[in-house]
């Protein structure tokens, strides 16, 4: 569903986000499959998991430990040669066989501590993806005082910003997009792979669609470790998985409200959160609104972004949103300015 602007401006499809070890974040794209076995004989498979970012890695030791007593002992006599013979032979069986257990031992809990090791640092790593997609509400741009930079003071990145200053405290529509394009203040939530469109005809509101495109960014499988450190994925139940998916919408919303509030001096922004849900009429996955929030500066001012609730924080503003835990979002109107 597109905007109907005079004015508008596309920030693009979005890009993708990578599950690193430098910090937390969202991967999405196409499984992978690797296997190797290095020089100690360790094959080591690993599997991505499509949707989850989540690459999970399973070590096993393909070469047997081998031991063994290799001398053996001779006896000279003859008559007591068949015996010595059968006490040797039961050592010669024996002692291999303890000797590859005391050796063995050592090497399969390595090798299992090593495995529960990564297992609990990709579950780890997991959860630390999943609370940001919870809590993009939390970070926001910078403040910019166009006073300050129209009356040259500031210095540093700011300074590029004062060709613009007057035109944005005069209300000049064309200006508002070109600091958009300038200042990029959605880039990093497009790395989480939404798309956002910002379009008005009035300098004091901002209405901006945000296209949620779930289906890429949310989960539906976790990972879990297994007693034996291994690693396996489980599937998120209807209502986790939906109450997940309202967190991250409407975490995205309060933040697009902060960070247009931060940069123009406009007073309102009509939030409209785009997604592909299920017509019961039809019974095709459709592209409609399912959430539509008026935000004003003043009330957005109050907010206490570190302990709020995003989904129960955005029902306090002028909103529409049809939301149940067992089957997600349904349709709404668009809020009107």
């Amino acid at each position: 569903m597109g905007l109907n602007f005079r004015k508008s401006i596309s920030l693009g499809k979005g890009l993708k986000l990578n599950l690193s070890k430098s910090g937390p974040s969202v991967s999405f794209g196409k499984s992978g499959f690797r296997q190797s076995v290095n020089l100690k004989g360790q094959a080591r498979t690993t599997v991505g998991i499509p949707g989850t970012g989540i690459y999970y890695t399973k070590t096993s030791n393909v070469k047997n430990i081998v031991g063994g007593l290799t001398g053996k002992d001779k006896d000279t006599s003859a008559k007591g040669k068949k015996a010595a013979g059968k006490a040797a032979g039961e050592k010669a069986e024996k002692a291999p066989k303890t000797t590859k257990a005391a050796a063995a031992a050592p090497a399969k809990n390595a090798v299992n501590e090593e495995l529960i090791a990564e297992s609990k640092a990709k579950i780890e790593e997991f959860a630390a993806g999943i609370e940001a997609l919870k809590s993009v509400h939390k970070q926001s741009d910078g403040y910019i005082d166009w006073e300050a930079v129209a009356n040259g003071a500031v210095s540093g990145q700011m300074k590029e910003l004062q060709p613009f200053a007057q035109s944005v405290l005069a209300g000049d529509i064309d200006s508002y997009f070109q600091v958009i394009s300038e200042v990029g203040p959605f880039d990093d939530l497009l790395e989480y792979g939404s798309g956002f469109e910002v379009g008005t005809d009035d300098p004091k509101i901002l209405e901006i669609e945000f296209q949620v495109k779930s289906d890429k960014i949310i989960p539906t499988e976790y990972p879990d470790m297994k007693a034996s450190g291994e690693l396996v994925m489980k599937e998120f139940s209807k209502s986790a998985y939906y109450e997940l998916v309202q967190d991250y919408v409407s975490s995205t919303m309060l933040r697009i409200a902060r960070d247009t509030f931060a940069i123009l001096p406009v007073q309102t922004v009509i939030i409209h959160a785009v997604d592909k849900v299920l017509n019961p009429a039809t019974g095709n996955d459709e592209e409609v609104t399912i959430c539509s929030a008026k935000i004003k500066r003043d009330a957005l001012a109050t907010l206490n972004f570190e302990r709020i609730d995003p989904s129960d924080c955005l029902e306090s503003f002028e909103s529409n949103v049809k939301f149940r835990k067992t089957s997600g979002y349904a349709p709404v109107d668009r809020v009107l300015a």
